[in-house]
Formats: C-alpha cells, sequence, structure tokens
C-alpha cells in the first residue's frame, strides 16, 4: 500500500463526538485515580495505572527512575526533598504508523498531590473521587489528575474514529511537581523535545496560561536562648524570633508588589507576589523558652528576575533584620534552601501554540481564551526556558479551592477539554489513517515493566 493512502483528513466534529462518547470512562478513570494518594514520595501506584492506560492504548511506555545526580548539572535543578528510589516517571511514546506530517507535541502532567491538610475539615475521604452531579471530588482531582486523563481520552477519541497524530506526541506523567518539577527536568534532561507543550493544569476558567512566576522555597533555621518559662523576659525564644524574621521579610513582598514594582503581564493584578509561611516548628515545652525553631518559606517573585537575584537580595534583608534585632548577640540563624528554585517565564501571546489553542478552544467551546498570568510555578518553565520547546497551561476548570479542602473538578469541563485537546492535537499533528478501529472500552493491560535510565 502506497503512503499517501494512509493519510486522512480531520473531521472535527466526528473527533468532539468521539470525546463526549468516552464520558463514563473519563469518570470511570479519573476516579480510580484520584483514589491513589500519590502524595509525595507515594506516586507510584498511581503512575503504575497511568502506565497500563497508556499500554492499552498501544504506546510505548517508557517508565523511569530519575538520575539526580545528571540533575544536580542542570540549571534547572532544584535540591530534592525524599529519595528518588522506587519512584517513576511514566512516558506513553506515540510515533506514527503512516506518513510523518505535521508538528510534534508533548502533553505534560503531574501525578503527584500536596497534603490534604485536617481531613476532618474535608466533607468525604479526600481520596474518594466521588461524584456528585457535575463535580469529581478528591485531592489531586483538580490539580492535576484530571488533566492527565483529559489528554489520555483525547488521544483515544482520534483512535475510537480510525486516527492516529501524524507526528510524534509524547505524553508524560511526572512526579515531584508540587515541590520541585525535577520530575519534568528529568524527562528533559533524558532527551524529550518536541515543537510545543501542553500542560493541562486548572489555571483559569477560558485562560491560557502563557507567564507564570518564579518561586523559591526556603527554611530559616533559628537558635534561641532557652530559660525557664518563670523568667521568659531573660530569654530569647526561636520562634518568635523566627516570626520576627518572616515579618520583615513581608516588608519586601510588599516592595514587590507596589505598582511601580510590578512586571508587565501583573500590572493589573491586586496582588501578584505572595510569601507563605507554610509550615512551622519548633519548641519542646510549654514551660520552657523555645530553643530551636525552623520555618518553612515560599516566595514568588517576577519572571524578569533570577534565583539567585532573590537569594542575594533576601539574604541581605535577613542580615539586617538580624543586626537590629535588640537581642541578636544570643540567637544565630541559618538559610536553608530545598525544594523549588525556579525562575518564572513568559511565552508571547502571539506564539504558534498560544494562538493554536486559542483558535481550537474557540472553535469547539464557541468562546475566547484570555492570556492568563499564573502567580504561581508550573512545570512549563523547563520547556520554556530550557527545552526550546514553547510551552502553555490549557486545562479543566471548577476546581477553585486545589490546596485546599473537598478539591473537585467539573467533569463537564473535563470533557470540554478533552475535546480541545483531541481537536487541537489532530490539527498541530496532523492525522493519518488507522488500518483499524481499536475498541472504545477502557481495558487495563499487564503492568509494564518499570525501568531506569
Amino acid at each position: 500500500m502506497q503512503a499517501n493512502q494512509h493519510e486522512a483528513t480531520a473531521d472535527e466534529a466526528a473527533i468532539v463526538a468521539a470525546a463526549h462518547a468516552l464520558r463514563s470512562e473519563t469518570v470511570a478513570l479519573l476516579s480510580e485515580l484520584v483514589t491513589h494518594p500519590s502524595l509525595l514520595g507515594q506516586e507510584q501506584s498511581a503512575q503504575e495505572l497511568v502506565a497500563r492506560t497508556f499500554e492499552s492504548l498501544g504506546l510505548q511506555v517508557d517508565a523511569f527512575q530519575i538520575d539526580e545526580d545528571k540533575l544536580k548539572q542542570h540549571p534547572g535543578y532544584s535540591p530534592s526533598i525524599v529519595s528518588y528510589d522506587g519512584r517513576t516517571n511514566v512516558v506513553g511514546i506515540h510515533r506514527p504508523g503512516g506518513p510523518f506530517k505535521g508538528r510534534s507535541l508533548i502533553f505534560n502532567g503531574h501525578i503527584d498531590v500536596v497534603p490534604t491538610g485536617a481531613k476532618v475539615l474535608w466533607t468525604h475521604d479526600p481520596f474518594s473521587g466521588r461524584v456528585e452531579g457535575d463535580r469529581l471530588y478528591g485531592r489531586g482531582a483538580s490539580d492535576m489528575k484530571a488533566g492527565i486523563v483529559a489528554y489520555t481520552m483525547a488521544y483515544k477519541a482520534l483512535k475510537s474514529i480510525g486516527l492516529e497524530p501524524a507526528s510524534p506526541v509524547y505524553f508524560q506523567s511526572v512526579i515531584e511537581e508540587e515541590c520541585t518539577g525535577n520530575g519534568a527536568l528529568a524527562c528533559l534532561v533524558a532527551g524529550y523535545r518536541a515543537d510545543a507543550a501542553v500542560i493541562p493544569e486548572p489555571i483559569a476558567p477560558n485562560g491560557v496560561m502563557t507567564c507564570q512566576l518564579g518561586v523559591l522555597w526556603l527554611a530559616i533555621e533559628v537558635l534561641g536562648k532557652p530559660v525557664h518559662a518563670s523568667i521568659a523576659q531573660t530569654g530569647v525564644g526561636a520562634i518568635d524570633f523566627a516570626l520576627y524574621l518572616f515579618g520583615e521579610l513581608k516588608k519586601l513582598e510588599d516592595k514587590w508588589n507596589a505598582p511601580s514594582a510590578r512586571y508587565r503581564s501583573f500590572a493589573h493584578h491586586q496582588h501578584p507576589i505572595n510569601f507563605n509561611l507554610g509550615k512551622i516548628s519548633g519548641g519542646e515545652w510549654a514551660s520552657s523558652v523555645p530553643s530551636a525553631c525552623r520555618a518553612d518559606i515560599r516566595l514568588g517573585f517576577y519572571p524578569d528576575r533570577k534565583v539567585a537575584q532573590i537569594k542575594q537580595e533576601v539574604e541581605a534583608l535577613l542580615a539586617a533584620a538580624y543586626e537590629a534585632h535588640p537581642a541578636h548577640a544570643a540567637l544565630t540563624y541559618r538559610v536553608h534552601y530545598e525544594g523549588f528554585q525556579a525562575d518564572g517565564c513568559h511565552v508571547p501571546d502571539d506564539a504558534p501554540i498560544v494562538t493554536a489553542i486559542s483558535q481550537t478552544h474557540l472553535d469547539v467551546v464557541g468562546t475566547q481564551l484570555t492570556p492568563t498570568a499564573f502567580t504561581g510555578t508550573t512545570d512549563c518553565k523547563f520547556f520554556n526556558l530550557y527545552g526550546d520547546t514553547p510551552a502553555i497551561c490549557y486545562g479543566p476548570s471548577g476546581g477553585e479551592n486545589i490546596h485546599g479542602i473537598d478539591e473537585w473538578v467539573s467533569i463537564e469541563s473535563v470533557m470540554q477539554t478533552t475535546a480541545v485537546l483531541a481537536v487541537f492535537m489532530a490539527r498541530w499533528c496532523g492525522v493519518n489513517r488507522l488500518a483499524a478501529v481499536v475498541d472504545s472500552s477502557f481495558a487495563p493491560a499487564a503492568r509494564p515493566v518499570l525501568h531506569s535510565v
């Protein structure tokens, strides 16, 4: 058979219909994925489900463990928090069976989720995957297992009507986006590149994220002057001093939030820069002035600045605050870095990937996408800063309370995103006609062998 007999023209109405026909399978897969509590260091069972799903769709599965020694040589590396032993990235690889045409594509999503917080505040179990009306609940439902399911089902929608992308497509499910991004960085170091990347993160309804802040994690470790609580005024509490230092840091947050200091994409944002004291631990006894304290802090900063500059400014501020404290001679502190050391990034609003996803959304959904600047960080930074792969975030909406209590995602939004991604994939990559149409039912295959590279 001649190669050109495999070529096909995408029937976009049929693609949209095929995507929506997968609704029950989409909900079932997302619900099951949410029941896997893929917290930091515990991602593997969820990754194995993703790997089986990819394999059932005929994708080649590359499941590999992160080599941290290699990552440490890369400028995008962030100091890790837990070991990478037994934790893998999973990449589903599509290579066209027919002639190559169009442009290559990466879909990237993170499987890890943040802690649930106080479970007593949740209406149902945080990992229930419960469905109520249009909402599917659970930690990670919105951020961002719905996105992984959406790009998976977008590929299945094409196959279900006898089409395949006519360019290579890489479906990445990565670990550790929520604290370092080293999972996505490991894919980059392993050699994965494409003409563009889409991350279906839940950034904003009817929005496409083109700009994001940089994020720096640091810990301030303080040693105080402990004494008996009956003479507390003669000692210096480590917890009090840690809070004092954080209060001084908040003055820097105010400075960077001033309208005259803002990066252009955040000019009209009410409060783009946030310094968050996310965790504090210290003290030993109710009747003892605390001898030690550690404060874990997250800082946001604009994409026209670099991590090294931020560290220098922060350390200078802390040093001045230390010297200004009347009891500083009795105190010591140090700044320790682990977790995010992430620069920001900005994709032009007229970049091909932005205009292509925006036009597809308009054609499929009927509404305009708005370029959005995100006051956090995503794995887009690695593609844009180091991978020569323009990347944006576009994903399901409805989960306004990501990282909060009773996290949920709109099922209708997931289906809408699936349809848009399927049509976008057909347009961006081109399509070929498959020899046979795959069965549309989801049937997990045997577990693939996971390996290290």
